[in-house]
């Protein structure tokens, strides 16, 4: 079958998100057909390329959501009118206090209305950035029942939001909606929801196309937790939460399959409005080979010695795991710390990580066995790549038991590591750790320094607990977290959905004299209660910031110059 991956800031760039799994998916599931449709998220993303592709991928499109660059349409009177039509619909709803969407609301009748016109008349560009919206926007955001930020709202805040929704709305504008388009593809499926779920929302309502969405992390609870940074005014954010929250009902709708990562993400898909029945929780599979030396191996590391992995970040609470080693450190003095983490980028992190330094060498003066030998400190910030830990296997292997002192955490890979490397583990109560752990480690609350050291503790002190949750836990992972385990959900769901829901085209269903041709759709095919119709064909203006259709087979070896060409 020919699957239509939609993507957006990862795959095929060679930076950015889900990149890894997008790759292993194609593949693994070389018996398909792939055709890549990928928004990208910054110049710097571009200038680095893409990844070696696999000869399954046929096509690859592309498309800028950074670019600010006017893609040379503008409207007359009576496209005017329609735009003020659908955007004050989708507007009114964005804006409305309510939060529950009914399942002919406005934001679907206003989205869908300003596909359909940019399909028939050009892109969105210069409407969505015009005074028009400008007004429209500031009359829903002062409307009884609006909600109450959005009360406040000023004409800066309003041009700031046009401009945000422009961007998230570019995907509308583009002219992937063609029968040699996502018009052309079996299934849909789409590696995150917000932006890069759109495309797949019109080829099901042009097409017919069945959408499945992948989430590995909430794009509603991504967008919550960025925009906490403080750089936005809160009727800006909560303009944006809004909007973020009426598109995940909407393609939460609208999906065939919705597959989380996990239980914790699939709590906030059923939030936002997420039929369970078509929730199927798919773990994301990893690499069990890099660790299956340290997991098979005899060698189960220092018994004294505690081991955290992870980016250096405030999330990751090493204050409070800090002040949880000082006081496993009263009551086991051999007892060792072992930080290993990445390079450190960026300000912030360069940051928090000498504060972390200097609070190291407050509560843990360098310490010498007598006056004649050199001082050493029990905590270690290092890195991975180094001499102590030239592989991620080796800092793992470094001792017997891992921690996780995170506040804030998904789904926690690190953990999974551990588990794959045979190790005991003690982590905080946050995220998908409690689904992760099923029983294999020691779980505390989070922001609890005496918790921590106390579950610390109890682990150091018992070998014979420690290797029995350490082989307890390399067998779940190796049972849920592989990659062919991934692999085998999604070969499943592909098939269910195609035999389910195949999309209907009168050119395969007759023979070359126009005779209906018997066993066109598979016996399992349902026939639906509506079906939207092929709708107008497109218009084949192609704005200037998206790059052409690419129409040849992209190899292995091909580059992003040679695929655009």
């Amino acid at each position: 079958m020919r699957i239509g991956l939609l993507t957006d800031g990862g795959y095929p760039y060679a930076t950015g998100e889900s990149r890894l799994w997008c790759d292993r998916l194609v593949r693994g599931l070389a018996q398909h057909e792939f055709d890549i449709y990928a928004l990208s998220r910054s110049a710097l993303q571009e200038d680095h390329g893409w990844i070696q592709l696999p000869p399954q991928v046929q096509r690859v499109r592309t498309a800028p959501l950074w670019a600010p660059e006017d893609d040379g349409h503008t409207y007359g009177r009576r496209e005017r009118r329609r735009f003020v039509h659908h955007f004050k619909e989708l507007a009114a709803a964005v804006c409305a206090e309510s939060a529950v969407c009914a399942e002919s609301d406005g934001f679907a009748d206003g989205l869908y209305g300003l596909a359909e016109l940019a399909r028939e008349r050009g892109g969105l560009y210069a409407a969505l950035r015009s005074e028009v919206a400008v007004r429209v926007l500031e009359s829903a955001c002062r409307v009884p029942g609006a909600r109450r930020a959005m009360h406040a709202a000023t004409v800066p805040d309003y041009l700031e939001f046009v401009d945000q929704l422009e961007r998230a709305l570019r995907p509308l504008s583009l002219d992937w909606y063609g029968d040699d388009g996502l018009g052309a593809v079996d299934l849909c499926h789409a590696a995150s929801g917000g932006s890069a779920a759109l495309p797949g929302l019109l080829a099901k309502r042009f097409f017919g196309v069945p959408l499945l969405v992948t989430e590995y992390g909430v794009q509603l609870r991504a967008h919550y937790l960025s925009a906490s940074d403080g750089e936005l005014t809160a009727p800006v954010r909560a303009l944006l939460a809004a909007f973020q929250g009426r598109l995940a009902a909407e393609v939460y709708r609208q999906a065939s399959v919705i597959t989380p990562g996990n239980t914790h993400a699939r709590r906030w898909q059923e939030k936002c409005g997420a039929d369970r029945a078509k929730l199927r929780t798919v773990y994301p599979g990893m690499a069990a080979d890099r660790f299956a030396a340290v997991g098979d191996g005899d060698d189960s590391g220092d018994p004294h010695t505690l081991v955290w992995v992870g980016r250096i970040e405030p999330a990751k609470d090493l204050i409070a795991l800090l002040h949880a080693f000082a006081e496993v450190r009263k009551e086991e003095p051999p007892a060792r710390l072992r930080l290993f983490g990445p390079p450190v980028q960026g300000p912030e992190a360069t940051t928090y990580l000498a504060h972390c330094k200097a609070l190291a060498a407050q509560l843990f003066p360098d310490e010498a066995a007598d006056a004649h030998a050199v001082g050493d400190n029990p905590v270690s910030f290092e890195e991975i790549g180094g001499p102590e830990a030239p592989e991620l296997a080796d800092a793992y292997a470094s001792g017997e038991v891992v921690v996780l002192s995170s506040v804030v955490e998904g789904f926690p890979i690190s953990l999974v590591e551990a588990m794959f490397c045979g190790r005991a583990t003690v982590s905080t109560d946050v995220g998908a750790v409690v689904e992760v752990i099923g029983g294999t480690g020691l779980v505390v609350p989070p922001r609890n320094p005496r918790a921590l050291a106390d579950a610390c503790l109890a682990l150091l002190r018992d070998p014979e607990r420690r290797a029995r949750l350490g082989a307890a836990a390399r067998a779940r992972a190796l049972e849920l977290f592989t990659i062919e385990q991934n692999l085998t959900a999604f070969r499943g769901i592909y098939l269910e959905l195609i035999s389910h829901s195949p999309v209907r085209r009168e050119a395969e269903a007759v023979d070359a004299d126009g005779e209906p041709l018997p066993f066109a759709h598979p016996a399992e095919a349902h026939v639906p209660g509506h079906w939207t119709g092929g709708g107008t064909a497109a218009s084949g203006r192609t704005p200037r910031w998206a790059d052409a259709p690419v129409r040849g087979l992209v190899g292995a070896d091909a580059t992003p110059k040679e695929a655009r060409a």
